[in-house]
């Protein structure tokens, strides 16, 4: 399923981060956190960032925020 990147991704966007701030909080470039959301919104099979954060709670996958 999701890679525990992906997962850390999803996470920070969850709590409210723009895709700068959560490069900045794991040490990416913007570009390579688009790259995971991409891949998220591949496997989940969805659209949006949004879309991704409610499959992956629904998933269970972010855990307690």
């Amino acid at each position: 399923m999701l890679t525990p990147r992906e997962i850390e991704v999803l996470r920070l966007l969850s709590c409210g981060c723009s895709y700068a701030m959560v490069g900045l909080q794991l040490g990416v470039s913007a570009n390579t956190v688009t790259s995971h959301v991409k891949n998220a919104y591949r496997k989940l099979e969805v659209h949006t960032a949004a879309a991704a954060v409610m499959r992956a709670v629904e998933l269970r996958l972010l855990g307690q925020s």
